[in-house]
């Protein structure tokens, strides 16, 4: 919980004055039974009703205090939990967003979820608890006993006796139960993955008739959280009942040895009527110190979950790299790149890859799916590190460039991109500030104008959540016009014209090429005919190169890219 504490450290004003306040509030709830208590053994036996009144209101007084007092440092308490977590959720999505892609890899996408919602909500709880309960508990059980002790030190003796019990038994369930809600979070994370492939694949799943096989596979999912959830709720439970069992059986003792004391005289029956409210002050003061303890026990592994994320090291640092004399007048290129997902030279997704482009220059990457083309294009945007070579850019090593300068280079549509649940203008500008005008140029490139015209208010149509309500092509051409709309230095499209027809296709690149001159191009498409007019391909395999050239070339020299072409394009002969 040292990571949650931390950001507790701009409240400590606020938390001290509400722990003045519920201090006073405590108090004043404490002073109830003492009052009755000497109303019922001094004043009533003296017999004047102006006293009983004074007394009686002195009671409604302390009472009225307790319950505004309290409120107003609950509500203090609230506010500080609210603040403090909506900085550490804050945070944590921010740290989520600079992670590397293998540290995301490690995480997984469900976990991170999770974390950023469950946990985050379980720290919430804990942190508003420990401002109420866990300062009013503590003066209810310490105040009750030193003011028993005032009342009868003989009766206090039994409730001092049954305290060390009940401290052994919270040590003990809670050295037990924080390991089990940590597994708890764990099962949470497999529903969040297993909910989230059903939500995006629910057209697959019905189109192939396989919704009882996802039922099965959901039950079997959430069968594994409730029983880990119950292993952990009985272990907790078992604090309650037992604790009851040792209060009641004080509160019984108490009584029992109260009546005989009464009966002897050494005792007033108006200090045991006080004493049996205070017992009941404590009963219910440990019932808040189980509630406060399960859930300190569940934010507890919440917290070391969200620390895992917070405390992750910055992978993708801006390091000084110098680079050759040749390099350094290299506009794009990959010198030598191998890269592997494992860090693990036998396992390696690309192998050896050398190529470079001059500006304006446009690159076509073809190859069988798995090949590598997507890991490539990760690699230089610096999603990951290469695992050895060098990826220059502008004549620079890319580790040596921020990471946003580096990426503001770059237009890209993603193979699985996404549209968000938000106006066709905005999914293309995306917070770029870009004008209408550079919207709708980019648009008319990437072919969409037409169909966004079609649309009722155009550009200011509501795109549902992924693109519900858009066509296959559509999207795609959304996304190529995003890619487009600031001229980027570098434009990358990743298979993202495989929706498109032959003739949109072609429009497409016509417009790419002739107003984008600037700019260079790296394609990856399944069609020949998407790249054959690029100024070089590449052709992948396995992570291999096993060609590289203009199309003319490698339909001389590259039997893999001559068979993709005759099975395309029909035979030369």
């Amino acid at each position: 919980m040292d990571s949650v504490f931390r950001y507790l450290k701009p409240y400590y004003g606020q938390m001290v004055f509400g722990l003045i306040i519920k201090i006073a509030g405590t108090f004043a709830d404490l002073g109830l039974p003492w009052v009755l208590a000497y109303i019922l053994d001094d004043v009533i036996p003296f017999g004047k009703v102006s006293y009983i009144l004074i007394w009686g209101g002195i009671m409604v007084l302390l009472a009225v205090a307790a319950r505004v007092l309290n409120i107003i440092a609950n509500r203090m308490a609230s506010k500080v939990a609210r603040d403090s977590v909506q900085t550490i959720r804050h945070d944590t999505f921010e740290r989520i967003t600079n992670l590397s892609g293998a540290q995301v890899d490690k995480f997984t996408v469900p976990s991170l979820i999770s974390r950023m919602t469950t946990d985050t909500y379980n720290v919430h709880q804990v942190i508003g608890m420990m401002q109420r309960l866990g300062v009013r508990a503590p003066i209810i059980l310490v105040g009750g006993i030193v003011l028993t002790a005032t009342l009868d030190p003989i009766l206090t003796l039994i409730l001092i006796a049954i305290l060390p019990l009940l401290g052994l038994l919270v040590y003990l369930i809670s050295k037990r139960g924080i390991p089990m809600y940590t597994k708890v979070q764990a099962s949470v994370d497999k529903m969040v993955q297993t909910i989230r492939e059903n939500i995006s694949g629910i057209r697959v799943i019905k189109a192939l008739s396989k919704t009882e096989y996802e039922k099965q596979r959901f039950r079997h999912v959430n069968d594994e959280l409730i029983g880990n959830e119950i292993k952990a709720a009985s272990v907790m439970a078992l604090s309650s009942p037992i604790m009851n069992l040792l209060l009641n059986t004080g509160l019984a003792i108490v009584v029992i040895v109260g009546a005989f004391r009464v009966n002897s005289g050494v005792t007033l029956p108006g200090s045991i009527v006080a004493f049996l409210s205070y017992f009941t002050m404590i009963l219910n003061a440990m019932m808040m110190v189980t509630r406060l303890f399960i859930n300190y026990s569940k934010a507890s592994a919440s917290a070391k979950r969200l620390k895992e994320v917070l405390d992750a090291s910055e992978e993708l640092i801006v390091t000084p790299v110098e680079v050759s004399k040749e390099q350094d007048q290299k506009y794009l290129a990959f010198d030598d790149v191998s890269f592997s997902y494992e860090n693990d030279e036998e396992k390696l997704s690309l192998k050896n890859i050398s190529f470079q482009l001059k500006k304006g220059e446009s690159l076509g990457i073809i190859g069988a799916t798995g090949s590598g083309k997507t890991t490539l294009i990760q690699l230089l945007m610096r999603f990951y590190d290469a695992t050895e070579g060098q990826v220059i850019i502008e004549g620079k090593d890319i580790r040596s460039i921020p990471l946003r300068k580096l990426r503001e280079k770059f237009g890209v549509a993603f193979q699985n991109d996404i549209i968000f649940a938000d106006t066709i203008f905005e999914n293309i500008s995306f917070g770029r500030n870009l004008s209408m005008e550079q919207v709708i140029e980019a648009s008319q490139d990437a072919c969409a104008y037409d169909f966004i015209m079609g649309k009722e208010n155009d550009f200011s149509h509501e795109a549902a959540i992924k693109g519900g309500n858009l066509s296959g092509g559509q999207k795609q051409r959304l996304y190529i016009s995003r890619a487009l709309a600031n001229h980027p230095k570098f434009l990358i499209l990743d298979d993202s014209s495989s929706a498109l027809d032959y003739k949109t296709d072609s429009m497409l690149r016509q417009a790419i090429h002739k107003n984008y001159q600037d700019t260079t191009i790296i394609m990856i498409a399944q069609r020949i005919s998407s790249i054959m007019q690029s100024d070089h391909i590449l052709v992948l395999e396995d992570g291999e190169m096993l060609g590289y050239g203009t199309h003319e070339e490698l339909l001389e020299r590259c039997d893999v890219y001559h068979e993709i072409y005759e099975s395309q394009m029909g035979s030369m002969e």
